[in-house]
């Protein structure tokens, strides 16, 4: 809200959460109705068209949601190099709110206006004459509207909400207090309602005039340079009758220039218009790529998964993922599908995608997003195409100057390319570490087992990397490790020294189980987790956090830290962990890269459980727990 929120600063239906499009549906089904009941020659085209072309704005709007956050990832032509972060995610969470309002007032004055009820698909009248209201009325209306709301008084009350985005994103545009965009809507009204008068109006020009706002609006809190400068070149005039994403981006910076809508001509009459506009323009065109300095490579889970990215549904990549969503399909499945072809045209379908850009101190940080699904790593035929993949996208980060490779989820599997060995063993000179984060992750693990705790059941796979660190640190500390499956056990007593193996315990079935403290892997059944007593503690050493089927024990988080407070650019969850919260295996290869360590931690290599501790410590990260937060 703005600082001092004003009269009608509250939408109508803030407290209705997406239950608002209820107050389209009566509207709706009745636009519907007379138009399948009426003549050919009687039917009211415009009321009809204002379902479809409110689905069809909604759907323009994630489109550049998505080309956005995709073009900001990549670097390439940004204006503003600043953070976003999740407090901007939740204001503009209600981007849409615009959009309905339109719709309701389209249906008002449909309903209240008999003119409005007649009016043909097109007529050129109508384009010509919303074209020079626009460029007149409404472009000067505009700009001294929006000096005043610049004005303490007003900006106070209204406007500072707006402004409160420095980094904006295209939905910023129509971020704004209730009465604030009725007052907006008002002047966009102008063309619309002269039309209807003068009988000029259509249902192409009227929506058409909305798409175009839309457009430019998006143009223009894109955050990255789009427009070619081969337009102003071959037609010099233009710079007055068209803005760029780089001329508005000053308003949000410098506040006190650049007021107009869409047409830079009122801030060239006066005086407004910011000097280094034309500087800022030629800088961002000519704004490169930078090169990461830690590549997280990770995978989605399911395809509903896609939307809950930072390129997808913002709101949705704001908050963690429901643990269930990542095996099941869901409701947002459906908008997966076209947000996927998306993706696939701007990246392609044989490449990973660069998904988000970070910062820390110093360290450019990326994650990079393989287009496959937990489901192909579990069949030899989709293993084989997931392989193929990962291992371009580990030549691709070298390409790129990456210091440091993590790998995250299944993509470090020991069936798919041994814990990441593979790609060491393939090119021995491998510039780019191959981190797969083991150490950070196994002692996360260990801070998460409870104090006082004298011995564990483990489970999990015999020869997994992360089930023989953990049982080597634990045997340090002199706590038992208690084991049901005799192939884990013996697999262990040949990898740990001999000196750890009398805290090692195989039990002799299931009953013999008394330990309060289960670390568990990615295969643990519901079956086994009744085996329970009551109270035990869930831990889970795995990239994928267990279905939870007791009420009465404990479930802990997967292996995560939270990230410092320097720690820049974040606003999208990982997967199921909550802000501001990071993998383990992830904060791996941000540790490494600080220390600059010159090894690999793969296959058989080991940081060192202590020595990853105390680096990620001493880089601000902090010890996180899903059982503590709550």
């Amino acid at each position: 809200m703005a600082s001092k929120p004003g009269p009608l600063s509250r939408w109508p239906w803030q407290d209705l959460g997406n239950y608002k499009y209820a107050l389209v549906a009566p509207w709706a089904v009745r636009s519907t109705y007379r138009f399948v009941t009426s003549g050919s020659g009687e039917r009211d085209l415009l009321a009809f068209a204002v379902l479809p072309v409110l689905l069809l704005r909604l759907l323009y709007s994630q489109l550049w949601i998505t080309v956005s956050r995709h073009q900001t990832a990549r670097s390439r032509h940004r204006i503003v190099d600043k953070s976003l972060d999740f407090d901007q995610v939740d204001r503009e969470r209600n981007w849409d709110d615009q959009i309905l309002l339109t719709a309701l007032l389209f249906y008002v004055v449909n309903a209240a206006v008999p003119a409005a009820q007649s009016v043909p698909w097109w007529n050129s009248k109508g384009l010509v004459m919303a074209a020079l209201l626009h460029a007149g009325p409404v472009e000067f209306l505009y700009y001294w509207l929006h000096r005043a709301l610049h004005h303490h008084f007003l900006y106070a009350r209204y406007h500072s909400h707006h402004h409160a985005s420095i980094v904006t994103e295209p939905i910023t545009s129509v971020i704004h207090p209730f009465a604030e965009e009725v007052v907006y809507f008002t002047l966009f009204a102008i063309p619309l309602l002269t039309m209807v008068g003068t009988g000029t109006a259509s249902v192409a020009v009227a929506n058409g005039y909305l798409i175009y706002i839309d457009f430019m609006n998006y143009l223009g809190h894109c955050n990255f340079e789009l427009v070619p400068k081969l337009l102003f070149d071959v037609f010099p005039p233009l710079r007055y009758l068209v803005y760029t994403p780089s001329f508005h981006s000053l308003h949000h910076t410098q506040f006190r220039t650049n007021y107009s809508l869409f047409m830079p001509l009122y801030d060239h009459l006066y005086g407004t218009a910011d000097k280094s506009s034309d500087d800022l323009y030629e800088r961002a065109l000519q704004c490169r790529e930078e090169a990461p300095d830690v590549v997280h490579l990770t995978h989605l889970t399911t395809p509903a998964s896609l939307v809950r990215l930072r390129l997808g549904f913002a709101s949705l990549a704001a908050a963690p993922a429901p643990l269930a969503s990542r095996h099941c399909t869901s409701l947002l499945a459906a908008p997966a599908r076209p947000l996927a072809a998306l993706v696939a045209a701007l990246v392609g379908r044989t490449t990973a995608f660069r998904s988000e850009a970070n910062r820390l101190h110093k360290l450019n940080l990326e994650t990079w997003v393989v287009p496959t699904y937990t489901s192909q790593y579990q069949s030899k035929q989709g293993l084989y195409a997931v392989g193929r993949l990962v291992e371009k996208a580990v030549a691709d980060a070298e390409a790129s100057g990456a210091r440091v490779l993590t790998l995250g989820l299944l993509n470090q599997s020991k069936e798919l390319n041994k814990n990441g060995e593979l790609y060491v063993i393939r090119k021995p000179d491998l510039r780019t570490k191959i981190v797969d984060g083991t150490s950070l992750a196994a002692t996360a693990v260990l801070h998460m087992i409870p104090r006082g705790t004298t011995d564990v059941l483990l489970l999990g796979d015999a020869g997994g990397k992360m089930a023989a660190v953990l049982a080597s640190a634990l045997c340090q500390r002199e706590i038992q490790v208690q084991m049901v499956d005799k192939d884990l056990y013996e697999s262990l007593k040949q990898e740990l020294r001999p000196e750890t193996h009398e805290h090692l315990v195989l039990l002799s079935g299931w009953s013999r189980c008394s330990s309060k403290v289960w670390l568990v892997g990615d295969k643990l059944t519901g079956e086994e987790q009744r085996r329970a007593q009551a109270g035990v503690h869930f831990v889970p050493y795995s990239q994928f956090p267990p279905d939870a089927v007791r009420g009465d024990c404990v479930y802990h988080s997967t292996p995560a830290l939270l990230v410092p407070d320097a720690f820049e650019n974040l606003h999208a969850c990982e997967n199921w962990l909550p802000r501001r919260v990071m993998s383990a295996w992830r904060a791996a290869g941000i540790v490494h890269a600080l220390q600059g360590w010159d090894d690999h931690e793969c296959g058989a290599r080991v940081t060192g459980v202590d020595k990853a501790w105390r680096a990620a410590l001493a880089h601000g990260f902090r010890p996180y727990d899903r059982h503590d937060a709550k």
